[in-house]
């Protein structure tokens, strides 16, 4: 990588920060270093800044319109990672030096970073982004997966193959995370009979931070450095692997970095082994296994996104078992109890169900929209015995999108110039359009 010019030495830092990814004038400084590079690494900035050669930094800065368009976007960069003058400190003070952990398998935030496969990972993305504008203290914990997943192509029978490109890490908008003495963050997690090391990357969002787990060390077996490969990769035992490393391993990520969230929102039932770490803490803390239930029940909600029971994910008991042999601690005697958490039988005999077992361990459920709450009432009305349907603790959040991220330049500046230059601020108000 060329080394920066001092005079525009925060375009590495601007690159880092997806923030630029959905504000226009920060992508168009990029693009305005060189049209052709910015299209050739997919908008990509990152790259982008390790291929250019020095004679396109200094035509840049010759160019004034270029530059002063620079100095805007680095203007607003410190600002916008700040968490003072924000919708969240206005209207939610009671959260001020709190966090939100969000755990998700998956998070859509550019194609640059591809660790997501449709629209669970674009729900998360579009979370983080919206948390960062509003400066709600959203941490992000998913998974740091190198083979992404796969891209799609159709043979000469019409049969699907699947194509995996190994995602060149010192080209993504990554870092290590850090650990308070500065070291990087390296946690154990429990599995069967061993011990898996997991490492953390850090993303920035915004305001936002995204922490990212990855198994690939040196330290752990081939077959274990393979379990944060591919998103939604592999067989059953693959995947219940994946799910106690997010789980178990993420709510261990977030102690050795020094956060303790006040609440936990678990995206789909893939991070639904948050509970039996938490449930753990607390016993090993002194509070018996009902108390530790009743308190990650009260600080922790579930959405669901699946309207079809093939959807979620359920495991054999004995699968289960194998693999969380390591986990229990002093839950030992209560493993039956957590176990029973998630029993749930869909017609083809007992299983451990995760989405089960979130819905028995969270005091508030979200569906995805109106009809999508009434379908989760239907599917899961067992999980609630003796409740009645309307009093179901389910209720519908339906799903919004990102507006900076998913509405083209072109639109931007279209309503800016009819509906005003704040009209983002007031872009989710009912009477938005009779501004007009």
């Amino acid at each position: 990588m060329t080394s920066l010019p001092e005079r525009i030495n925060r375009l590495d830092a601007m690159a880092r920060d997806l923030w630029w990814s959905w504000t226009p004038e920060a992508r168009s400084v990029f693009r305005g270093l060189d049209y052709s590079v910015w299209r050739q690494t997919a908008h990509n900035p990152v790259r982008m800044l390790q291929i250019l050669t020095p004679d396109v930094y200094e035509r840049a800065m010759a160019d004034v319109t270029w530059l002063a368009a620079y100095d805007r976007v680095a203007a607003r960069l410190d600002p916008t990672r700040a968490t003072r003058q924000t919708w969240c400190e206005s209207q939610c003070p009671e959260l001020q030096g709190k966090s939100i952990a969000y755990f998700s398998a998956e998070f859509a935030l550019h194609q640059s970073l591809p660790i997501y496969a449709g629209g669970l990972g674009v729900l998360a993305g579009d979370h983080c982004k919206e948390a960062s504008d509003l400066g709600v203290p959203l941490v992000g914990v998913g998974f740091m997966y190198p083979q992404g997943y796969f891209h799609q192509s159709l043979t000469s029978d019409g049969w699907q193959q699947e194509i995996y490109e190994k995602l060149n890490w010192t080209a993504a908008a990554i870092e290590p995370a850090m650990t308070g003495d500065g070291k990087p963050c390296i946690t154990a997690v429990p599995l069967g009979n061993r011990t898996v090391l997991v490492a953390v990357w850090r993303v920035r969002v915004g305001r936002v931070t995204l922490y990212l787990l990855d198994t690939d060390l040196e330290e752990n077996a081939p077959w274990d450095r393979e379990l944060s490969a591919r998103l939604y990769g592999g067989d059953r035992e693959t995947r219940v692997q994946q799910e106690i490393i997010l789980g178990i391993g993420g709510v261990r990520v977030l102690k050795a970095l020094g956060c303790s969230p006040s609440a936990y929102h678990l995206n789909e039932g893939h991070a639904a082994f948050v509970v039996l770490q938490r449930i753990r803490d607390l016993c090993e803390a002194g509070a018996s296994f009902e108390n530790a239930l009743d308190e990650v029940r009260r600080s922790t909600v579930f959405t669901t996104h699946t309207p079809v029971a093939a959807g979620h994910d359920a495991f054999p008991f004995h699968l289960v078992e194998t693999h969380l042999a390591g986990a229990w601690g002093d839950l030992g005697p209560y493993r039956e109890r957590f176990l029973a958490l998630g029993h749930y039988d869909n017609g083809g005999g007992p299983m451990f169900n995760m989405t089960a077992l979130a819905l028995r361990s969270c005091a508030a459920v979200n569906g995805v929209s109106r009809l999508h709450g009434e379908v989760t009432k239907q599917m899961w009305q067992s999980i609630w015995p003796g409740v009645p349907f309307e009093s179901l603790p389910v209720r519908a959040i339906t799903n919004g999108v990102h507006v900076p991220t998913w509405i083209s330049a072109e639109i931007g500046a279209l309503f800016e110039r009819h509906l005003g230059p704040d009209w983002l601020d007031f872009h989710d108000d009912p009477t938005f359009a009779a501004r007009g």
